[in-house]
């Protein structure tokens, strides 16, 4: 196979100031043996030098692998990321001023590859607009050596817009399953395709090379040819990965349920009631019939439990950012993959589908909230998480709810006898009067009458356009001293809150599936009628 070099050769290629973009989520598709070679030769040589990175999703553990790999002082110059929080040795150079550092949204760089493919100067779109990663505030930026202007605000009628330019796109790193001797890269065991072709084309159309990571050799695929993801005329090396450095997510070395290799019914067990159930159960309530549904990481990936003991899993669509509809999401450090998906598109074409409103629902995290409905889930003081798809997802589904605790830190809060005891709270408040950093703003959402809904174990509030509307609160709370003194701000109070649904605190299941559930077109209905001007 003349296409066939060492890990050690592939990093050989690289020149001081090449553009190094990388394909992967979490640990699905990262080239863990392409991105060893390349910080054991800087190690060794000091050499390459002051490379730019660029990458959509999480490309990590949140320790050692994946592009924490190449936090080298001296290797990278720039950095642009869509999510931080998996690479944290990458967010300590930002810290440190080490590097050029920017965050921009994860459907926009999925997006920027195509358009660098097809040589168009940028992408343009109003995904951002409003946010940190608006011009107007931060433009994306992370630190004060981050002076380029990435991303550029534009008017086109009487629509403002974003305009994302394009960059330099030198060499890839990607990943496949098995290359044949052409160099074509089928992914049948890999868990996702992502965004893999669109590098892939973006640096080859540039001049660049394409080196690829495999599990494996074959003379000739023997798989329809719609299997091969990245066409041979593409790829400029192979790799064969080293043992252990192709895992198919960063906690399992392979489920053939994510392959669809077997079939998959999940063996879904009642678990206890504590405060993550709670708020999951609550949000269960919003979820309307026929759905096509994003669950976000952490918090809102519970939904998907406490809507199977409820047997409402099967009423609504399950989509994942990376490209799965339907099936089963994986969590933790496997997050991304999905069991028994119904289909599976490449991440860009996900975002498309995202951007242009394909989503009725959008289960989110927060982190802190602001009286006008603004969310921060991207930085807080030293610690740089990113927005990752966050940004797409939340500005573009029909109706979006944040979930999240009241507090955070530790705290003791119990469930008895169908109410909430709060003995003590967090330590840090997160309904505050102004965030630190703006992912996600109310005012703007308002302005395009999203529905927006944040839920707590003990309170839920609706977005108006004169602030947030303390709805709900549970029973057994305080609403002074365990809601109201608690926050940065007064909440609107147009009547007593309604008591949270008594069912939710108790153990066992909630029954919801014998009253039925709306349709989301009457839900939506609902909502208008009762919503405030």
């Amino acid at each position: 196979m003349q296409k066939l070099i060492s890990a050690d050769q592939a990093a050989a290629l690289i020149k001081d100031h090449d553009s190094l973009l990388t394909g992967g989520f979490v640990g699905i598709g990262f080239a863990e043996s392409l991105a060893k070679a390349l910080a054991r030769r800087f190690q060794q040589s000091s050499q390459p030098r002051h490379l730019t990175l660029v990458y959509a999703a999480g490309q990590g553990d949140g320790g050692e692998r994946g592009l924490n790999h190449l936090a080298l002082p001296g290797l990278l110059k720039t950095v642009i990321g869509g999510h931080w929080g998996l690479v944290p040795k990458l967010g300590q150079l930002v810290q440190k001023e080490a590097i050029e550092a920017y965050n921009l949204p994860q459907g926009i760089i999925c997006h920027l590859f195509r358009d660098i493919a097809a040589k168009r100067p940028g992408t343009i779109s109003k995904v951002g607009l409003h946010t940190f990663v608006d011009p107007r505030y931060q433009g994306g930026r992370l630190n004060q050596r981050s002076q380029q202007e990435r991303v550029k605000l534009l008017q086109l009628g009487s629509d403002e817009y974003l305009f994302y330019p394009t960059f330099a796109a030198n060499v890839a790193f990607l990943r496949g399953t098995t290359a044949d001797k052409r160099g074509n890269i089928s992914m049948e065991k890999e868990a996702l395709p992502l965004e893999a072709l669109a590098i892939a084309q973006a640096v080859h159309n540039s001049g660049g090379k394409v080196i690829v990571q495999v599990e494996r050799l074959t003379e000739q695929h023997l798989l329809p040819p719609d299997r091969v993801r990245i066409p041979g005329i593409l790829v400029d090396h192979v790799v064969l990965a080293e043992p252990g450095d192709h895992p198919q997510t960063f906690s399992e070395t392979y489920n053939p349920a994510y392959c669809h290799e077997i079939s998959y019914q999940p063996e879904w067990q009642s678990s206890a009631l504590d405060l993550r159930k709670l708020i999951c159960r609550r949000a269960l309530l919003e979820l309307g019939q026929g759905a096509v549904v994003n669950l976000g990481i952490g918090m809102p990936e519970g939904i998907a439990q406490v809507a199977a003991e409820e047997q409402r899993l099967q009423r609504v669509t399950l989509t994942i950012e990376p490209g799965a509809i339907g099936g089963h999401p994986a969590s933790g450090l496997s997050f991304g993959a999905v069991a028994g998906a119904e289909a599976i598109i490449d991440q860009p074409a996900q975002f498309d589908f995202y951007d242009g409103g394909g989503l009725d629902q959008a289960f989110l995290g927060m982190a802190e909230v602001s009286q006008w409905g603004d969310v921060n889930v991207s930085r807080f003081a030293n610690k740089l998480a990113g927005a990752g798809g966050f940004i797409n997802i939340s500005q573009n589904a029909k109706e979006v709810y944040f979930l999240g605790s009241f507090t955070s830190g530790p705290q003791d809060i119990r469930i008895s006898d169908g109410q909430l005891h709060i003995i003590r709270n967090g330590e840090i408040c997160k309904f505050v009067e102004q965030v630190q950093h703006l992912t996600f703003n109310g005012r703007y959402a308002n302005q395009r009458q999203q529905r927006v809904c944040f839920i707590t174990e003990r309170a839920v509030f609706q977005l108006s356009a004169e602030g947030l509307i303390l709805s709900e609160i549970a029973p057994g709370v305080d609403l002074h001293k365990d809601v109201l003194e608690l926050m940065g701000f007064r909440p609107l109070l147009p009547e007593p809150p309604r008591l949270m649904d008594s069912r939710l605190f108790r153990q066992g299941p909630m029954h919801l599936n014998h009253q039925g559930s709306q349709p989301l077109a009457e839900l939506r209905q609902l909502w208008r009628q009762l919503s405030c001007p």
